[in-house]
């Protein structure tokens, strides 16, 4: 055998192999073509979409409570006069604004007033029907945590039954 012979011999096998892959074939190619369908559409589908539910999740608005308790300091206005929510009892004497359901104020026992949500007339806040549209604003007052009083029983003996 001769340098020539081995060269053609060694250029042979490379085009075998390389036609392979240049020249396919296409039958069975075709057999393929529904898992070639099922890996390029439906597999980065099924990746996307617990992809696109975790971001979601993750990003989602979502809602601030914040619970006050107590009364608290109405916005003062340009006009330098407290603004009162509608809707909400008020002590103007104090500029104090106070929890639906609530009657009088805590600093000097006064009656509270609301502002009518619906046609913004002012009235006495243990009046829960407004007298000029007939909105019924009637809040329950949610429930307040009892603390015991530090100082204990008062002097004196038992407790009154």
């Amino acid at each position: 055998m001769s340098l020539v012979d081995a060269l053609n011999q060694i250029w042979d096998t490379i085009l075998q192999v390389t036609s392979l892959f240049v020249i396919p074939d296409w039958g069975a190619l075709i057999d393929l073509l529904p898992i070639f369908i099922f890996l390029g559409v439906v597999g980065p589908l099924m990746t996307l979409l617990p992809l696109g539910i975790l971001v979601y999740q993750l990003r989602k608005p979502r809602v601030k409570v914040e619970f006050v308790e107590g009364p608290r300091l109405a916005e003062i206005g340009a006009d330098g006069q407290p603004i009162f929510p509608p809707g909400l009892p008020f002590c103007r004497r104090d500029g104090l604004i106070f929890a639906s359901g609530t009657t009088h104020c805590d600093q000097d026992g006064a009656e509270l007033a609301v502002i009518c949500p619906m046609c913004g007339l002012g009235r006495a806040a243990v009046i829960d029907t407004c007298s000029n549209c007939g909105l019924v604003l009637k809040v329950k007052p949610r429930a307040v945590a009892v603390r015991r009083a530090a100082s204990g029983p008062k002097p004196g003996g038992a407790a009154v039954a």
